[in-house]
């Protein structure tokens, strides 16, 4: 017998298709975007905290807040 249709109680066979690069592309493509979203956010939250702590001794009444870089 060769018809199409599995017998009862067999899987199927299934066509086996080689996997193709759009769906990697796809994937490659969000974690390229993921990883530039997330080093914004670190690069901004560093930012944010600079600019608060600079507030911070501003709005406290000294005169000299900027950073002072330790000697190597």
């Amino acid at each position: 017998m060769s018809t199409s249709e599995p017998e009862p109680g067999e899987k199927p066979k299934s066509r086996s298709k080689p996997p193709s690069g759009d769906n990697r592309r796809g994937a490659i493509a969000g974690l390229v975007i993921a990883i530039v979203i997330l080093a914004i956010g670190w690069w901004l939250a560093r930012d944010l905290t600079a600019a608060s702590k600079m507030q911070d001794c501003v709005m406290s009444g000294r005169r000299n807040c900027n950073v002072i870089e330790p000697a190597s």
